[in-house]
């Protein structure tokens, strides 16, 4: 990941360090807080924005490896706090992109400084040595700074090379129908790269903002070079209330008001999109039953509508029960990957996505987001992302392959989700 052997020399124990949390008497802007190179969480609500590196946790089993996912929340609790706020996301908090395959290492950033935001309520949390010694990170992190400087230019050149050409990649959805038919698996998730190489390097900032304006009911992160615009709730945690907002199930929107209103219905009345929604449905309401006394599953889909597409959404809610009181963190490492990325059954859609996508998928679509020290958090499902890095970005876009399945219309609804991220990079 960017930025991993300077994070490697940061400290990763909790004693004696104290956070303090105290309340701003105006709302911040948390695209102009995080800037080029700070830490983004944000969606219609509020969010967060940080900077700087007071601990680095490592889960070297990754999300799989439940002892390291506990010690997680070990840690937080463990510093001490001085909270006049006491909101959720408050005092010490742990921010990351994980990795999508739930084995593989990842790391959580605890910041030093923290711009927060719920609605009309803000706050700041500093975390630093309780004996005022100097922090091992001592790179400035100052608030608020701008997007970008005046002085860097965005790139205006840009190439743009796909993982496999149209023909190849229709062919592999070809070939995943036929084993659905053949009853190796009911459902598949396979995602497509394209690789992006500009004549500068993006700029963060700018690219944020953009995101910003072309999806305002999208979460907007920024993670150590990984960005996106997630359309995909994977678990919010608030005390003992849980909630989940999986999509799938695809189509395009036109522009016309009438004839959108014509595909969301074709939607909504789609047996295939209807099955392939209810697979995800299915596994979440399983995952989660066994740590809910209260679970709310509706029974129909809704219709969540974007800039240019439109999928199935079903709102999961939910009360934790108190014998089982698990972390934001620990939920997500419960429901990851969920049949909306992975597939169904997940061992072997993953095994089957692994021999023949071509390519790690990285931190796509992995969990990203937040966990505080009360456990409470909210992560979205990395997807609508790029990697950067200098004047080079990587896009995914995956679809969901079930029986019934057409290549051509696979191939066309990677096209529509890769434009959220073409539209705010590549401006020529």
């Amino acid at each position: 990941m960017t930025g991993s052997v300077r994070q490697q020399q940061i400290r990763s124990d909790t004693r004696g360090l104290v956070a303090r949390t105290i309340e701003l008497p105006d709302r911040p802007d948390l695209l102009a807080v995080a800037g080029d190179d700070g830490l983004l969480w944000r969606d219609e609500r509020g969010g967060i924005a940080a900077h700087g590196t007071a601990v680095r946790l490592d889960l070297p089993g990754g999300l799989a490896d439940s002892e390291a996912v506990r010690r997680v929340g070990e840690a937080l609790r463990a510093i001490r706090v001085e909270d006049e706020v006491g909101l959720p996301g408050c005092g010490p908090i742990a921010v990351g992109a994980l990795p999508f395959d739930p084995t593989a290492a990842g790391w959580l950033t605890v910041p030093r400084r923290i711009v927060g935001r719920i609605s009309d309520r803000a706050w700041l949390t500093t975390i630093e040595p309780a004996d005022g010694s100097a922090h091992p990170d001592r790179s400035p992190a100052p608030w608020p700074r701008p997007a970008s400087s005046g002085s860097e230019e965005s790139p205006d050149q840009f190439s743009l090379t796909p993982s496999l050409p149209h023909a190849a990649w229709k062919a592999l959805v070809g070939t995943a129908v036929e084993r659905i038919q053949a009853h190796d698996f009911d459902k598949v998730v396979l995602a497509r790269r394209i690789d992006i190489s500009a004549n500068r390097s993006f700029l963060v900032g700018d690219v944020l903002a953009r995101l910003v304006a072309l999806y305002p009911s999208c979460i907007v992160f920024s993670v150590h070079g990984f960005i996106g615009a997630s359309p995909e709730l994977l678990i919010a945690r608030t005390g003992d209330q849980v909630m989940s907002h999986p999509l799938a199930g695809t189509v395009a929107r036109s522009g016309d008001a009438h004839a959108d209103e014509a595909l969301t219905a074709g939607l909504l009345a789609s047996g295939k999109d209807r099955g392939e929604h209810q697979v995800v449905i299915d596994v979440l309401q399983a995952a989660l039953t066994p740590v809910c006394r209260e679970l709310d599953v509706p029974q129909q889909p809704s219709v969540m509508a974007l800039r240019n597409v439109s999928h199935l959404a079903t709102l999961i809610t939910g009360r934790l029960d108190p014998a089982t009181p698990e972390t934001a963190l620990e939920l997500v490492a419960r429901v990851h990957p969920t049949p909306a990325v992975g597939g169904d059954p997940t061992d072997v859609a993953l095994r089957y996505q692994r021999a023949v996508e071509g390519f790690d998928r990285g931190r796509y679509a992995g969990p990203v987001g937040w966990v505080d020290a009360r456990g409470d958090g909210a992560w979205a499902i990395g997807i609508r992302c790029a990697e950067l890095n200098g004047p080079h970005a990587r896009i995914y876009a995956g679809v969901g392959v079930v029986a019934g399945s057409d290549p051509a219309d696979e191939l066309t609804e990677t096209q529509l989700k890769l434009q959220a991220l073409l539209a705010a990079l590549v401006r020529p």
